[in-house]
């Protein structure tokens, strides 16, 4: 495997540093001047390398430089985190490799047949998450056993806990309850990808094998996504997975001991879980109480996963750090807003079916850049820009925690809103208050923002009264990781709500100490840990280039089909790039730059007696014939 230049100098200077300090130069040269002098004749002072590199493997040097190197080496499949992370370690450390022997039992698959050699098919991959790490298998044809033979190194270790270069022991590590996360998601031929499994891996159980290896059979269930709820009781496959600890353990525990950690473990979760629907439950009595009609508003304490958990809301979002992939959270705003809107299918109709996912199941769902494709009226020219951005889908809960999770990580007062759009639709959108009492909502599916200026309905009939221009109705309740409150206002109506969620009076609040109980990163085992944002893997240049090219034969095929010939002009595709980049800094930014200059180079460019027509379309996907088919329905052409 090669490595980038940059990477390859890090490496080369962390291993100079490493024999600077065993002081291998000055142990060299003193073999080196002792072979010389006890084993050449005088009138032969010539060594060769493979002489001096016999003469450091019999002193045993080569044996102490290898005993001091300990390489952590990440799976080449692992997605890249978003903040540093040095890939070569010299300390010892505990690694637990994770080894995927082959899936069976995908029946819903069974008769497919075997693809052909280049022939495109459905694909299965594994996405993995544990403690800041995240890993992807390479995809696998799908099949009733599919070929899975992927392997990874996960750094168990905990951070702090003494002396850095000693291992930590097996006590310790069985005290580190995280769980490995594993998401499997299908592929299919155009593109588009399924949540097929979500699945949490108790991975202690290797301390209590023989010689720190133990084998497990996985028993992967289906996500919910009908209106019966069933989906999550039905298996999909199984996986065969081996576990090994690395270096192996000094001194195993007796299975009895895990055994009964892991008990110990799940009591304390379920006793907190248990108490804190004993307070919910109490809560949502003296809310009733306020009020009778509170119980037809929108006031949301728990949410079913993608697993069919419910799961307190405020549990789905948290403090997240996008490191330097997002650089402000208007950046951020707009990377949420071009993710893919997907509504949880339902089978047989019945309205909207309520699922909301946890963080990897909505990451993992769909890798993608977003495209924005300026089509001239002219000549139908066409030129593709694609942003190297990370793009997923998911329903409007999704976006909004997600959304909710970045503003808290840019040190914004940030809350999850539930409530209700036009017709009475529900839907969820985010609000920021200001230091100087400023209410901002977010919309996290369009990346519009909208000041909230309440309205008096008591205020005089010719009184001027703010005019609303968010699309939102109504408003039950607003929660982040820390605080839930039930809008307890006579009306629940967004344009006469008053935001000041401090006065008990509008706002009945939670006890911060239950949502912390139950909701607290490490507060019980049962909380899915949040996983680090990637960047992209996808070569954002070479995309856009493909893309526009199938766009243009599409079109010249188009044209011909018309009974057209097709001439492309590539300076005036060219011309067009700077006023995408002006689109999308206008959308990120709510600034419009550089159009004087776009216009002047186009007024250059395009004949006497021509006419330039042109808009931008942006779309959430790369499928070029896709987007095509979309440009010939819009009625602006």
């Amino acid at each position: 495997m090669s490595l980038p230049p940059e990477k390859a100098s890090e490496l080369k200077q962390l291993i100079h540093q490493q024999l600077s300090k065993m002081d291998v130069h000055g142990r060299i040269r003193e073999i080196l001047a002792e072979t010389i002098r006890e084993e050449l004749a005088p009138d032969q002072q010539h060594l060769s390398t493979e002489d001096l590199i016999k003469a450091l493997r019999r002193r045993g040097i080569i044996d102490d430089v290898m005993k001091e190197l300990n390489f952590v080496t990440d799976s080449v499949d692992q997605e890249l985190p978003s903040s540093p992370k040095q890939t070569v370690s010299f300390d010892k450390q505990s690694t637990l490799k994770k080894i995927v022997l082959g899936g069976k039992a995908f029946l819903e698959h069974l008769q497919e047949p075997e693809p052909l050699p280049g022939q495109i098919c459905s694909t299965f991959t594994l996405c993995l998450h544990y403690r800041n790490q995240r890993f992807r298998s390479k995809p696998v044809p799908c099949a009733c056993e599919p070929d899975f033979h992927d392997g990874f190194l996960l750094e168990v270790h905990r951070e702090n806990l003494g002396d850095g270069t000693r291992m930590a022991d097996s006590t310790t590590m069985l005290s580190i309850s995280d769980p490995i996360h594993m998401v499997l998601i299908k592929t299919d031929i155009f593109g588009e990808t399924t949540l097929v499994a979500s699945y949490f891996l108790e991975w202690r159980s290797v301390l209590g094998s023989e010689n720190g290896v133990t084998s497990l059979t996985v028993e992967l269930m289906g996500v919910d996504c009908g209106t019966l709820g069933t989906e999550s009781k039905v298996s999909v496959g199984i996986l065969n997975i081996k576990l090994e600890m690395y270096p192996p353990l000094s001194q195993t525990l007796s299975q009895e001991v895990v055994n009964t950690q892991l008990a110990l473990e799940r009591q304390k979760t379920a006793e907190k879980e248990r108490l804190f629907l004993v307070y919910a439950k109490q809560w949502w009595r003296e809310y009733l109480q306020i009020r009778p009609s509170h119980n037809s508003r929108l006031v949301k304490i728990f949410a079913q996963d993608e697993n069919g958990i419910n799961r307190p809301v405020c549990s789905y979002v948290k403090p997240l750090r996008a490191g330097r992939l997002l650089d402000t959270p208007r950046q951020a705003a707009r990377f949420v807003n071009v993710l893919g809107y997907e509504r949880a299918p339902v089978i047989g109709g019945g309205g909207k079916q309520e699922q909301w996912c946890t963080l990897l199941a909505f990451l993992c769902r769909n890798k993608a850049v977003r495209e924005a494709v300026s089509v001239d009226h002219a000549d139908l020219e066409l030129t593709c820009l694609c942003p190297q951005v990370l793009g997923l889908k998911g329903d409007c809960e999704d976006h909004a925690n997600l959304l909710c999770s970045l503003l808290l990580g840019y040190g914004l007062e940030a809350f999850v809103c539930v409530g209700t759009k036009a017709k009475g639709a529900p839907h969820a959108w985010v609000m920021t208050c200001g230091t100087d009492g400023t209410i901002m909502f977010w919309e996290s599916l369009t990346g519009h923002r909208y000041i909230h200026k309440p309205t008096n309905p008591d205020g005089p009939p010719l009184a001027e009264q703010p005019k609303p221009l968010y699309p939102y109705r109504t408003i039950g309740c607003v929660f982040n990781h820390q605080m839930f409150l039930g809008n307890c206002q006579p009306s629940d109506a967004v344009e006469t709500c008053i935001f000041d969620l401090n006065d008990e009076s509008k706002w009945k609040p939670m006890s911060e100490e239950a949502i912390k109980s139950v909701c607290a990163p490490g507060a019980t085992t049962s909380l899915p840990p949040f996983p680090p944002l990637c960047a992209s893997t996808i070569d954002a240049s070479v995309t856009s280039n493909e893309i526009e090219m199938q766009l243009r034969l599409l079109v010249s095929e188009h044209r011909k089909d018309l009974g057209l010939t097709t001439v492309w002009e590539d300076q005036l595709s060219y011309l067009l790039s700077p006023a995408l980049a002006s689109y999308e800094f206008e959308r990120t930014t709510s600034i419009s730059a550089g159009n004087e200059e776009f216009q002047d180079a186009i007024r250059r460019a395009v004949p006497d007696g021509h006419t330039f027509k042109g808009f931008p379309i942006h779309f959430v996907y790369r499928n070029a014939r896709r987007a095509f088919a979309t440009c010939l329905r819009v009625s602006f052409l």
